[in-house]
């Protein structure tokens, strides 16, 4: 991630133009996120399709990809933000709304080739000490899952080691190794 510009306001940063790949305002900063590539775009594809099975049919939590959101003197955009259905926001037609000025309830990121790790373990982390309920870090490289939750420590998860999810979706089981079997391509 470069840094664009700084020392703008969060209100000028929304409204710059938006920016392929996203652009987010940390810290009075912009960074842009990497474009995605092939292993990150599988994952990101197929987890928030599976997420999407169970909690968009039972109306229990929907998975955004790429959404912005603003919350907290920050605007980021997580490779997926899930909300639980309650907290969707709708606008005056009952539709989904475009602007969403709230935290997610789970955030999940997975890692590209050219972003820093602490960058985007600090942006989980942000989104944690706002209300965020759950956050995954999802590493190709080493084929793991950094889990974050509220007052505790990150704890990293390999191969079948059961994955938490938000406590709604509670019937929903997954594994690092499920998610990593999606890589391979037969």
């Amino acid at each position: 991630m470069v840094v664009l510009l700084s020392n703008l306001s969060l209100q000028e940063f929304l409204q710059l133009s938006e920016t392929k790949p996203a652009s987010e305002y940390i810290n009075q900063n912009i960074y842009q996120k990497p474009m995605p590539q092939g292993k990150h775009s599988r994952v990101q594809t197929r987890l928030s399709s599976g997420i999407n099975q169970i909690g968009e049919v039972e109306k229990k939590a929907l998975a955004l990809t790429e959404l912005r959101c603003t919350f907290g003197g920050r605007s980021v955009v997580p490779d997926i933000a899930v909300f639980e259905w309650s907290r969707i926001i709708l606008d005056e037609d009952g539709e989904i709304a475009n602007k969403f000025e709230i935290y997610p309830d789970w955030v999940i990121e997975i890692l590209s080739p050219d972003q820093f790790p602490n960058r985007v373990i600090d942006k989980i982390i942000f989104c944690i000490n706002q209300g965020t309920k759950l956050g995954w870090f999802i590493d190709s490289n080493d084929k793991s899952v950094m889990i974050f939750e509220p007052n505790k420590l990150p704890e990293i998860k390999y191969n079948d080691d059961k994955l938490p999810v938000l406590k709604i979706l509670a019937d929903w089981q997954i594994t690092p190794a499920d998610i990593f079997s999606w890589l391979k391509i037969k």
